[in-house]
């Protein structure tokens, strides 16, 4: 019971981190799309918002590894 608690933990992590980075990064093309000049800014603010979001998967495997270690 544990592996599946570990593998649910890990496999939606995954799956909530890849659909973030995909919000994160569409709507950051939609904006340089509209306007060019901020690339720049919304280009670091978009690198801040995936790091955020990564976190989310390392977050899942240490709740995987403490799940298999109980």
């Amino acid at each position: 019971m544990n592996l599946i608690a570990a593998a649910l933990a890990v496999g939606l992590a995954a799956i909530g981190a890849g659909i973030g980075n995909g919000l994160i990064v569409g709507r950051t093309v939609e904006g340089i799309a509209r306007q060019p000049e901020l690339r720049g800014t919304l280009q670091t603010t978009m690198f801040i918002g995936i790091a955020l979001v990564e976190a989310l998967p390392i977050i899942g495997v240490v709740i995987a590894f403490i799940v298999l270690g109980s």
